[in-house]
């Protein structure tokens, strides 16, 4: 069987395969300094996204309870207008002063929780700063390692051009069936649909091959004569 045979070709289209299989793995396997980066990035924006939704409702409260004490003082200075005004005797003077007594200790009691409002909202706001200059100190650092990253793909893509376009032309001059049957098998078989017959047994599977099978696979003919128990193209290549 000449080292053109169909066969023998599809074989070394396997083989060209299998490098650019390699060099798609080595293309997913992302640095660990830029695995690493991304996390942190990740691990930022999340901590920042929640810290700024808490704060956002913390905000929200401070509004409403400054708003609520705002609307208390004024209750409290239209109440002692109006003590001035219409209090002409000691029982309208006692009515007014409990009134006013009661919305001044409200707007105590409001004060008071306005307090550690305001130190939460103070102390969210610093949280927040902090994370976005975290972000922006560790951002140079993962531009630089994308940039890196995507040289690396780029360089393996390039590594692997060749063989495309090898590969390429040793399928143009196959038999289409043929070459389609090859890729499913392939799918299906962990990589390799082609498999060398080897003292008797499939490469693949590592059965033991009737001799008429061997026989016939070293004829090197097509259609391909495939491993009775995988199913996988048989071909001798110690053959001359």
């Amino acid at each position: 069987m000449s080292d053109t045979s169909p066969l023998r070709r599809l074989h070394r289209v396997q083989e060209l395969d299998l490098n650019l299989d390699r060099l798609r793995d080595e293309e997913h396997n992302i640095p660990d300094d830029l695995r690493a980066a991304r996390a942190e990035q990740e691990r930022l924006n999340n901590e920042l996204e929640d810290t700024e939704i808490t704060l956002e409702g913390v905000d929200k409260q401070v509004r409403q309870q400054e708003l609520d004490l705002a609307g208390t003082r004024e209750q409290i200075a239209r109440a002692r207008e109006e003590q001035e005004k219409n209090a002409f005797d000691a029982r309208a003077q006692s009515q007014y002063g409990s009134r006013i007594q009661m919305l001044s200790e409200r707007a105590d009691e409001m004060e008071e929780d306005l307090g550690p409002l305001k130190a939460r909202q103070q102390e969210l706001n610093e949280r927040s700063a902090a994370l976005r200059a975290q972000h922006r100190t560790l951002r140079p650092t993962l531009n630089d390692l994308e940039t890196r990253d995507e040289a690396r793909v780029q360089d393996l893509r390039d590594q692997g051009a060749a063989d495309r376009q090898e590969r390429a032309d040793l399928v143009a001059a196959l038999d289409a069936r043929t070459v389609r049957e090859y890729d499913l098998i392939r799918r299906a078989k962990k990589g390799l649909g082609v498999v060398e017959i080897k003292a008797g047994r499939c490469s693949g599977c590592n059965v033991n091959l009737p001799v008429n099978v061997q026989q016939k696979a070293a004829q090197g003919k097509l259609p391909p004569v495939k491993c009775p128990s995988c199913g996988r193209f048989l071909i001798r290549l110690d053959l001359a």
